[in-house]
């Protein structure tokens, strides 16, 4: 199973504020667009209805507790381990992309973090989980150009877990 995180954050781990990003950055949008299409993205109830919509090109699954939750365009999955069971022999790339909780409870399976660091602080009420990053290798940085209408810059981070 190939599984990994795709997430923004600040320079505090802040993902977000209220259900949303406490920020606009297009590039960063089209990036994740980029890495995460024709593939599955696995995410929260909340995460999906703060996006609204299923996003396209990709399979789309959100996770939660509530048996009778349907969505068109979505699969609706229960536990984690019906998750871990549904990729276990899967060669494809899967991405958890949300929120704090899911990204907190998927953190021991992943081997790949997608990190977009924003060198900026935001306010906010939700945060990345703490990471060990003695566990972690940066196999790759890219500093991102930056968004003509935002005062803060920001890269791209890709880290391998080597434990």
């Amino acid at each position: 199973m190939n599984l990994s995180i795709i997430v923004a954050m600040d320079k505090n781990q802040l993902i977000g504020n209220r259900n949303k990003m406490p920020w606009y950055l297009p590039a960063d949008l089209s990036y994740f667009k980029k890495i995460t299409s024709k593939h599955s993205i696995v995410m929260g109830r909340k995460t999906f209805e703060s996006i609204g919509k299923p996003l396209e090109n990709r399979r789309n699954i959100v996770l939660t507790r509530n048996t009778d939750y349907s969505i068109d365009g979505c699969e609706i999955m229960h536990s984690i381990d019906e998750i871990l069971n549904t990729f276990a022999n899967s060669s494809k790339e899967v991405f958890i992309i949300g929120g704090a909780e899911i990204y907190k409870s998927f953190l021991p399976y992943v081997n790949r973090l997608y990190i977009t660091q924003i060198d900026h602080e935001f306010e906010g009420d939700t945060f990345f989980p703490k990471i060990d990053w003695n566990k972690w290798k940066e196999t790759s940085k890219k500093n991102a150009i930056k968004d003509t209408d935002k005062p803060y810059t920001y890269s791209y981070h890709i880290y391998e877990r080597t434990t």
